[in-house]
């Protein structure tokens, strides 16, 4: 019997030794690694295992042993982005060869459903010249998709499913239009390969990114699994979506961040900025690869609560460009004039390819330095009253104000504190300075630009980008 039970085990264990290596669905066909980097391989063997990972571009064999759960992981230093095909081999005993890698630059999408809307659009909501991009989605071989599949999880996940999509029209349907956008204009001004993995999740707000360690400081947020399943709607739940959609992908070897989300935080955003800010730093510390670039979009003009006029989606867009302040390595592209008038209700607005590109411009300058492409719009710095006149300076305006006649979305207040629609704006060209009045205000205290709810404005600067909401009184 002895002798049964330990042929049993030297069997086993001869199985396990020449057990092929898994890897989790991140590393796999088609994937775009990080070029000129030390990109991280990772995966599960048997315990104690060695681990042999063969790069094609320079023909080296790394080696690394599995811990004692099975676990590895190891660095290649990937060579300059080509177009040219890479296989990368891993033996434990069986060898497993990806087939179809390239190398370029990298990029995390995240967010709630602006992020995730994909070029089909959603039911409802139509994404602008979706369908053709689909059908020219082939144009872009070297662009390449990976999205993880909506989840939610209590524990933290270390896979996901998944897999690289090459662009066709059988494959982009599925694609997040935003992050599609923001990849093709890179590949187009780089002329590099480019990977995107999409990680977004509808409705979900920041403190459904966070971990349980960092939710721990907030007084708000319960953390008993009791007290988790209770929030409605599902997708409101904190930390679930960190633990399953984050946490597979944190190993993997990323240039930078970008992100739509904001939504799902309108009435919080008094904790808003800061909480921004505590998960940019959580997933930089997650990745180990320093203050990558976060570049994020604003939330759009929606009527929230069925009220356009109403404030509540104008102290997020505030307490977004507040967090720039404090996310080092950090920018955000407006969305204002991004919605049509009858999108006053629907919250996915269908102009997606402008959003994505905003965000490539911020990319292309800010990280990839050309300095050409402006990827800022104006932005409010300070304001004098003179007489019954609102003097406005901006900055942000290498090419000056580029529409100055037929500008909306200003208003002015006095004393008072009620506002009206400006009935008289001027560029003063000299200066840069906008000047504002109104017949209803003899002399103003305060000036506002679309902060409301839904209130597009038309004022724009260099690159056809908009003046970024604003005000400049503290009034509640």
């Amino acid at each position: 019997m002895r002798k049964k039970i330990f042929a049993l085990l030297l069997l086993c264990t001869t199985l396990m030794a020449g057990a092929k290596v898994k890897l989790p669905a991140l590393m796999g066909d088609n994937m775009v690694l990080q070029q000129q980097a030390d990109a991280r391989l990772w995966g599960w063997a048997a315990a104690g295992a060695t681990v042999r990972v063969t790069t094609s571009w320079d023909g080296q064999t790394r080696a690394c042993q599995a811990d004692s759960e099975g676990r590895w992981l190891l660095t290649v230093k990937t060579p300059a982005a080509s177009y040219a095909p890479y296989e990368i081999t891993f033996d434990d005993g069986e060898p497993v060869t990806l087939r179809n890698v390239l190398v370029g630059e990298v990029w995390l999408a995240s967010g709630q459903s602006n992020m995730e809307m994909p070029l089909r659009g959603f039911g409802g909501c139509c994404v602008k010249e979706g369908v053709d991009e689909i059908i020219r989605a082939a144009d872009h071989p070297n662009v390449r998709v990976f999205t993880v599949p909506l989840n939610m999880s209590h524990e933290l996940l270390y896979d996901c499913k998944g897999s690289w999509q090459v662009p066709s029209v059988h494959t982009a349907a599925g694609f997040s239009a935003t992050a599609w956008f923001f990849a093709t204009s890179l590949e187009k001004a780089l002329r590099v390969p480019v990977g995107i993995v999409v990680s977004a999740f509808g409705g979900t707000r920041v403190e459904s990114w966070l971990s349980r360690e960092v939710l721990q400081g907030y007084p708000d947020v319960q953390l008993e699994r009791e007290a988790i399943d209770a929030y409605e709607p599902a997708y409101m739940r904190p930390m679930l979506m960190y633990n399953a959609m984050q946490v597979p992908v944190r190993n993997y070897t990323f240039k930078g961040i970008i992100w739509y989300q904001g939504e799902g935080n309108v009435g919080a955003h008094q904790t808003y900025a800061q909480r921004l800010a505590d998960m940019v730093r959580l997933w930089r510390d997650d990745f180990r690869l320093g203050d990558i670039p976060f570049y994020f979009a604003e939330i759009a003009p929606y009527a929230y609560d069925g009220d356009p006029d109403g404030l509540q989606g104008a102290y997020l867009r505030e307490a977004q460009f507040r967090a720039q302040s404090l996310i080092p390595n950090s920018a955000m592209v407006s969305t204002n004039d991004l919605v049509e008038p009858y999108e006053v209700f629907n919250i996915h607005p269908r102009n997606k390819q402008a959003v994505g590109r905003r965000l490539s411009y911020l990319a292309l300058n800010l990280t990839y330095g050309l300095k050409q492409i402006n990827c800022f719009g104006p932005r409010y710095q300070s304001w004098t009253a003179k007489g019954n006149e609102a003097w406005v300076k901006f900055d942000q305006l290498q090419m000056g104000i580029c529409r100055n006649y037929d500008l909306r979305g200003f208003e002015v207040a006095g004393e008072d504190h009620v506002f009206y629609p400006a009935d008289h704006v001027w560029h003063h060209w000299q200066t840069g300075e906008m000047v504002i009045s109104s017949e209803k205000v003899a002399k103003p205290a305060a000036v506002r630009y679309c902060f409301r709810n839904f209130q597009p404005g038309t004022m724009i600067g260099g690159n056809e980008l908009p003046a970024v909401p604003f005000r400049t009184d503290n009034w509640e």
